[in-house]
């Protein structure tokens, strides 16, 4: 079976999934996968000049920007996500922008095509928006005054003693690139993650950064003692691993619905903020909650014909959870969440080498927070998943507490 990110890199980078999701997702080639990601990650950051891996950093911008040349005609063109549509959806020129997008969407797209059009972009390159001119305020914090954007949930601050105000305050529009594709046409491209992709954006009033992570300080470097708590986690998690049954793993992954419906429900705990801490309470009040969501999606056809469609699709599903599956699905939960304790210590360590502020905007005024997150991409830069604090980061995205840059 293949693994979700193998599968991933062949397709498009217009969605990507959390590092301890890979274990349903892509069962035990998954699961493999995420845990050989994190001892690399963990080797990277304990100082070894082999690691298997990049990191990229994830910048919260919006919207996204696809922009190069078309392999068709060879001409210039820019793209939201609808590039990969069965019917291309890109823009050769800024009638043809205007023409289908409006508002703020419109008006960034209209001067990325002007600004970039002459920069002579090999391939098709992906990344997102961090500002236009009119995204740029300048606050002041306890300590001092910062030039600062909200492209999304995350306000990135900038202390004016940088010398990247100067950069920003002189540019139009400001981009992180993250993602090169290569292919005769869109729909067989291949994705390309991890590689550089900013110096070779020569357009002026563009301000271009790679997503690429770098730690030239040295101050993310992890201590012996730092290295050797995340190496018990993987330990613990490697010990969990090898009691799975892999007909459990990979029969998540290969029943969509069921995929679908385990994860949405995991999502629930956190849009809450909840750790998972009882397993196997929380696989019960899994049941539930498919048991509760089918008989909603019976109450809801009229006809005996579609209520027992419905029933058909139960079944189906629910002959997953036998007791010996229970009990697996405990030990995937604790997989699951060894996966996050290594995850949050290795973002710890990497958020130490941020350039810029991050905040959220509450209700109450501006709390300090992370990244938004991190991408690990293989040395080949074809596979690769996130990781993301999803406690801190996804419950603010999810909540209509935190101001998002585009509430205008």
């Amino acid at each position: 079976m293949k693994g979700f990110t193998s599968f991933l890199a062949e397709a498009k980078n217009t969605h990507m999934e959390h590092i301890e999701d890979n274990i349903l997702n892509g069962g035990v080639n998954g699961a493999r996968e995420s845990l050989n990601f994190l001892r690399a990650i963990r080797d990277m950051l304990a100082g070894s000049s082999t690691s298997s891996v990049n990191i990229s950093v994830k910048w919260d911008g919006a919207p996204a920007i696809f922009c190069g040349t078309d392999p068709s005609d060879s001409k210039f063109f820019v793209a939201k996500k609808g590039i990969f549509n069965k019917n291309p959806k890109v823009y050769k020129s800024i009638e043809e922008v205007h023409a289908d997008t409006s508002g703020d969407l419109a008006n960034k797209l209209a001067t990325a095509f002007t600004l970039l059009q002459n920069a002579n972009i090999k391939d098709v390159i992906q990344g997102d928006f961090l500002f236009s001119k009119a995204d740029i305020s300048s606050r002041r914090f306890e300590d001092g005054k910062y030039l600062t954007f909200h492209p999304n949930t995350i306000v990135y601050a900038i202390p004016y003693s940088s010398p990247l105000v100067n950069e920003v305050m002189s540019s139009q529009i400001g981009i992180v690139w993250h993602t090169r594709y290569k292919g005769k046409n869109f729909e067989n491209m291949n994705a390309e993650f991890g590689v550089k992709i900013a110096d070779d954006v020569k357009a002026q009033g563009v301000w271009s950064v790679d997503a690429l992570y770098q730690d030239t300080s040295g101050s993310a470097t992890m201590t012996k003692k730092e290295t050797d708590q995340v190496t018990k986690i993987l330990s613990d998690a490697g010990k969990v691993f090898q009691k799975l049954n892999p007909s459990t793993l990979n029969g998540i992954s290969e029943n969509d619905e069921l995929l679908m419906r385990m994860k949405t429900f995991l999502n629930t705990k956190v849009r809450a903020g909840k750790k998972i801490t009882n397993v196997r309470k929380t696989v019960d009040e899994m049941i539930d909650y498919f048991h509760n969501f089918f008989k909603g999606e019976t109450d809801k056809r009229k006809s005996e014909k579609g209520k027992d469609a419905v029933n058909l699709r139960k079944q189906d599903v629910m002959r997953f959870f036998s007791k010996t599956n229970k009990s697996q699905l405990s030990n995937i939960l604790t997989l699951m969440n060894h996966f996050v304790d290594a995850k949050l210590m290795l973002i710890k360590q990497m958020n130490k080498t941020a350039q810029l502020k991050t905040f959220l905007s509450t209700e109450d005024g501006f709390k300090v927070t992370g990244q938004e997150g991190y991408v690990a991409i293989d040395k080949l830069g074809k596979n690769a998943v996130k990781l993301v604090d999803r406690m801190e980061f996804s419950k603010a995205n999810f909540s209509d507490k935190i101001k998002k840059g585009w509430q205008k």
